[in-house]
């Protein structure tokens, strides 16, 4: 790599309210973290945007992409009728070398398909997925897919489940991760055909598997990885983020009903900021794209400034840990990821 210091390319384009939130986002980030910073997009806009900013002393740079991938878009037209979008270049920088990795809050089917198509996925991985940290009662839980790929066969499980065995192990330092199938009872048996033969090849894997676990158990630790498809994930997960923003809404309108509960809250506002951080997604930034031969980490649309501050220091942590070099390495190295495979393996 050219620069000394972590190199990140932002999508600054992308999500519904594009480099508004997303430039000073990341210049916290890089004042924190002291990254250097490739922003991607309309350099007339950026340059706009940065004038509004405190840039002394920061190492940033501006690459010109004049197409924006809507969020509305289907990838496949993305990648057929625009060659020069803001994610597209992102990811042709880290692909150049001239970035370690991209951080996005655009179109996230794009994202993996720039992803799949610019940087290529490991060697064995047939679908690269989402992961998302989750805070639980005993630390942090692995919840994956959680939106990349909404139609799953049962090896992409277990390939899913091996991906996040070595974050797990490699990021978290977490010796032997459980891992277990998110279905809707422990008892075996129970799940829909997918669950079911998933759990079959999960047996058969070296993982530490400990068999079914429910919604609630990702919450209480019981499994360190909690496997699912794409489409169930990513219901989970938006459940999870409503579910915190009601509780911390319904908090305040119940606090302002007396002045006795008032008291209580300024009495206990310490304790109430720190849970508020605990089940704010915005303090986790974004969810890393397990299975490229690169770094990405993919935000929501509707990301604030502190997600994308979030997201660009869990970039930087990935950089700094070599932790997708452990992911090539741990994968490379683990005849399962070909075992449990479509060559392998009858289709379900």
């Amino acid at each position: 790599m050219p620069k000394q210091t972590p190199c990140i390319a932002i999508d600054a384009m992308g999500g519904d309210h594009g480099p508004q939130v997303v430039i000073p986002g990341a210049l916290k980030a890089a004042r924190a973290e002291r990254l250097s910073l490739i922003l991607v997009g309309d350099e007339k806009i950026l340059s706009q945007e940065l004038k509004q900013h405190k840039t002394n002393g920061l190492d940033i740079e501006v690459v010109h992409a004049p197409e924006v991938a809507g969020m509305s878009e289907k990838p496949s037209e993305i990648l057929r009728k625009k060659k020069n979008t803001s994610i597209e270049v992102a990811f042709r920088l880290v692909r150049e070398g001239k970035a370690h990795g991209v951080v996005s809050a655009g179109n996230s089917g794009a994202t993996l398909a720039c992803g799949m198509f610019i940087l290529g996925r490991i060697k064995g991985v047939e679908r690269p997925a989402l992961a998302s940290i989750i805070p639980s009662e005993k630390g942090p839980t692995i919840l994956i897919d959680v939106g990349a790929n909404v139609d799953c066969k049962p090896y992409h499980l277990v390939q899913f489940g091996l991906m996040a065995d070595v974050l797990a192990r490699d990021v978290l330092h977490i010796e032997k991760p459980r891992v277990g199938i998110l279905t809707i009872g422990e008892e075996e048996g129970k799940g829909n055909k997918l669950v079911r033969e998933a759990v079959e090849l999960f047996r058969m894997s070296s993982l530490n598997f400990i068999g079914n676990v429910e919604g609630r158990d990702i919450f209480t630790g019981k499994a360190d990885i909690v496997v699912c498809d794409g489409f169930v994930g990513n219901i989970a997960l938006k459940l999870m983020e409503g579910l915190a923003i009601s509780l911390t809404k319904l908090l305040k309108a119940e606090v302002k009903k007396s002045f006795l509960a008032r008291l209580g809250f300024l009495l206990g506002i310490r304790a109430l900021k720190r849970f508020g951080r605990r089940i704010d997604y915005a303090e986790y930034g974004g969810a890393p794209l397990l299975g490229l031969r690169g770094i990405a980490i993919v935000c929501h649309g509707s990301s604030n400034s502190k997600a994308i501050t979030n997201a660009v220091h869990m970039a930087a942590t990935f950089i700094k840990n070599q932790a997708n070099e452990h992911l090539v390495e741990g994968l490379s190295a683990n005849r399962e990821l070909s075992i449990f495979g479509k060559r392998a393996l009858p289709r379900s």
